[in-house]
């Protein structure tokens, strides 16, 4: 009776060992289940980020080939100007003689101002005693 009883004691004493070893690993799958959380809390901010930073690319790549366009656009149809003017050039001995012709001494100064950002620059340039030169004396007019 007495093993029976010492076997019982044992069995308790291995039942209750196992049920703290339980709460134990139970308290571990809890904290390894927070941990997956803020992972994949973190994994999913970091595929967030990386599409809105693909989105942004593929908007800047369509923007710089709008761009890509304008500027052969421009380029084109400065070429066809060109080849215009060219054209008018050859064509008129009047317009070839105006075009190599120097511009008057007036035009020329005109071109030496400052250049002027806003109005209040221009006034505050006036004011100062620099004025603009009248082209219609400077011309002989």
């Amino acid at each position: 009776m007495r093993i029976v009883i010492v076997l019982l004691l044992a069995a308790c004493a291995l039942a209750g060992l196992q049920t703290w070893r339980i709460g134990g690993l139970h308290d571990e799958a809890d904290q390894a289940q927070r941990i997956i959380g803020t992972l994949s809390a973190g994994i999913e901010s970091r595929d967030n980020a990386i599409n809105h930073l693909s989105d942004e690319a593929l908007m800047r790549e369509r923007q710089e080939q709008s761009l890509r366009t304008q500027l052969s656009q421009a380029g084109q149809l400065t070429r066809d100007r060109e080849i215009h003017l060219q054209r008018l050039l050859n064509e008129n001995q009047e317009i070839r003689d105006w075009y190599a012709a120097s511009l008057p001494d007036g035009i020329g100064r005109m071109h030496q101002r400052p250049a002027f950002a806003r109005a209040a620059d221009y006034l505050r340039w006036l004011s100062g005693g620099n004025e603009l030169p009248d082209t219609g004396k400077l011309t002989g007019h």
